[in-house]
């Protein structure tokens, strides 16, 4: 799975963006998107998602269940 961000709670305040150490968070129309196929849940990076720690807003950046879980490479 992936890391999605709710858009209805966006404020767009960029926090996610510089922390995201694949580069899968981008803006669009004054709020951020997580890429799923670029996104690894920082695994391998951090202990935990480096957008959901920034994040100002709570559950704003959640695990986006309709995606398959990221599997890192042996």
């Amino acid at each position: 799975m992936s890391y999605k961000i709710v858009a209805s709670q966006c404020t767009g305040c960029s926090a996610c963006e510089p922390v995201c150490p694949n580069v899968a968070i981008y803006e669009k129309d004054g709020i951020f998107v997580i890429n799923p196929k670029k996104c690894t849940e920082c695994i391998g990076y951090f202990d935990e998602a480096q957008c959901e720690a920034v994040c100002p807003v709570d559950a704003t950046c959640v695990i986006d269940t309709a995606q398959p879980r990221y599997q890192a490479r042996v």
